[in-house]
């Protein structure tokens, strides 16, 4: 019932408040009450992105290594997997950056007005005669064959200067 959602609830804000004694009570009660490990599993693989994120990107590879671990050996043996997990999460810094700045990204899709903007003909794939010459691909800078870092725009116009990573929902 609802105490399944108090549960997580309590180990992502314990986690998030970096308090591993209290995100290993909450895990085990999860646990030793029948939870399926799979469930945590799976919230600690979106924990990772949503509360940890670039502060320290290992924490994805180690979500995922805990719910494939969970997956092959199942419980009980597979509880020490997510208490590694766990535990791992709650010292790591956080930054929810990369969260925040997708939110930016959906919330300009919904506000916009009107057709979405094309994508810049530069940056279209040209596969065919036809397409090139049309002007798709043209004047596009493949980045790798540069010494130096390449000027150019990979939003279409009417975003120019757009940084989500910056901008504040209000």
């Amino acid at each position: 019932g609802e105490e399944h959602y108090n549960c997580i609830s309590a180990l992502h804000k314990s986690m998030r408040g970096s308090d591993e004694n209290a995100s290993l009570y909450w895990l085990a009660r999860m646990l030793e009450g029948g939870e399926d490990p799979l469930y945590v599993a799976r919230r600690l693989v979106r924990f990772a992105s949503e509360d940890i994120g670039l502060a320290d990107p290992l924490a994805l590879t180690q979500a995922v290594a805990a719910y494939q671990g969970c997956h092959f050996i199942g419980m009980p043996e597979c509880e020490v997997i997510l208490a590694q997990c766990v535990v791992y999460f709650a010292r790591a810094p956080k930054s929810i950056e990369v969260y925040r700045a997708y939110n930016n990204v959906k919330e300009c899709l919904r506000m916009h007005m009107g057709p979405l903007p094309p994508v810049p003909l530069h940056l279209r794939n040209a596969p065919t005669r036809l397409m090139k010459n049309l002007g798709y691909g043209k004047g596009y800078k493949y980045n790798p064959m540069y010494k130096e870092p390449v000027e150019q725009d990979y939003l279409p116009e009417e975003l120019k200067g757009t940084d989500f990573f910056k901008e504040q929902k209000t």
